[in-house]
Formats: structure tokens, sequence, C-alpha cells
């Protein structure tokens, strides 16, 4: 089982226990006791902070007479999946699509799946996924546009965080490569490149970005402490655009690696 799967597992036992315990109008202090655990730890195990063991989870379904069955994520043709498909036939070839997940109809530009990645995507693979794409695709990629649209969100900062991680990403991976690869990284650089320098003459965000509060683009980030703790050792680049993430400049390089030897 993934990482991403245990983990999301562990979030829908979470979920599941603290709707049970409403449900029977059992106070967290009432089912601690018979769990045999402190208030406080349970608590923190209904926010996701932590598993229950085998034995406690045993004592719940005779608690709440269901099945471990119940305890299950639902698995749906979800966003995430979606997302998936589309980054993976824009360039992103490393990525596993799923056949049984049909094309959206709102994912048909290139654009448009940036963007949505940038605004949704739940793990980081697919973020760092959008190196690839982002060299397969800069020509048809309107920056400008997908810039006043995140503008709109107030995630614009997020735009600047990838293109600054792909370009050092392509950096990295230019040595060695084949005459058609070698173009494709230095087109993109160029672009990007240009864009970059364009923004950060024009833009008052970027200029003033070291007051601003963290963009948190992890999903598990959920206190202020693990924030303090995620921001304490951030990339350069996230530092600078002020985004909360563990995502490192190498892991954009590891996509982009990945991608081309899957071609």
């Amino acid at each position: 089982m993934s990482t991403s799967t245990l983990e999301s597992t562990r979030l829908a036992i979470a979920k599941k226990v603290r709707i049970l315990r409403r449900e029977r109008r059992l106070s967290q202090a009432e089912l601690a006791k018979k769990l045999g655990l402190s208030q406080s730890r349970l608590s923190e195990l209904e926010n996701g902070a932590g598993s229950f063991t085998a034995e406690q989870l045993v004592m719940l379904l005779q608690l709440f007479n269901v099945t471990l069955a119940d305890f299950a994520p639902r698995r749906q043709k979800s966003h995430t999946d979606t997302l998936q498909n589309a980054l993976a036939r824009l360039g992103a070839v490393h990525l596993q699509e799923r056949f049984d997940v049909l094309p959206s109809e709102q994912l048909t530009e290139v654009s448009d799946v940036v963007r949505e990645t940038l605004i949704g995507a739940e793990s980081s693979r697919l973020l760092t996924a959008l190196a690839p794409v982002l060299v397969q695709n800069i020509d048809r990629l309107n920056l400008p546009k997908l810039h006043a649209q995140l503008v709109e969100t107030g995630l614009q900062r997020r735009l600047g965080w990838l293109l600054e991680n792909t370009l050092l990403a392509l950096h990295k991976e230019s040595s060695e490569l084949s005459r058609p690869w070698a173009l494709r990284y230095r087109r993109a650089a160029l672009l990007i490149e240009n864009w970059l320098a364009a923004f950060r003459v024009q833009s008052e965000a970027q200029r003033t970005a070291d007051t601003l509060p963290p963009d948190v683009l992890d999903s598990d980030i959920r206190s202020q402490s693990t924030l303090d703790e995620v921001m304490a050792t951030a990339s350069d680049i996230s530092q600078r655009w002020r985004i909360a993430t563990s995502v490192q400049p190498s892991d954009f390089a590891s996509a982009l690696r990945a991608a081309r030897a899957d071609t």
C-alpha cells in the first residue's frame, strides 16, 4: 500500500470514528475511557494525528456495531485521478494513467491543467509532474492569462514558485541530453526566464512577498507548529515565494528525469 493510500485510509478512519461517536451521542471523554485513552489523545486521533491500534479498531467495531468496510475510504473517480491522467497525456508520462477515468471537458487546455494542479493537487508527485508538462507544452501555455486566473484565487505566487523550481530543474538536468531534449529544455528555460524577469519588474506582490503570510501548499500542514517547521526547512525558492511546502527543487528534477526515461 502506498504512502498516499495509507494516509487516506488513516484520515478516513479518523473521520468515521468522529461521525459514529457523535451519532451515538458519546462525548470524547466517554469514548476515550472505553478505549483506554486520554481525551486529548482521542481528539488528536479523530483529527488524523496518529493511528488507532489494531486492538482499538476491534473495540470500535464492537462499540459501534459496524464492519471494517465501514471505515474504508470511498474510492471515487476523483479530481486527483482526472488531473493525473491529464498530466500524463501532456508529457508527465511517468505518471500511471487510469484508463477507467474519462477525460474531463474542463481539462482540455494546458493552462487549465496547470491551474487546477496548482490549486487542487493533493500530492507533491502531481505538482512536480508539472515540470515535464511545461517542457512539452511551453509554446501552448499562455502564462499571462494563467497568472491572471490565479490572481483571482489569491494563489498567484504558486505560479512563480512552479516556474522557478522548473527553471532550476532544467538547468540541473541539462547536461548529456540528446539533441531533441536539449532543444526542448533550452526553449522552455528561455521562455520561463523571460516571463519571470518581466514578472519581477511588474509585480508589486513579489516585491513584498516577504511580508505576506505563507501560502500553505501541503495538505498535511494542520497546525502552526507544523507550518513553522516546514517553513524553516523550505527551499530558498519556497522561502522567496512564501510557499509552505516540503517539496524541493530536486523533486522537480527527478520528475523531468523520470519523464525522459519513460519516453
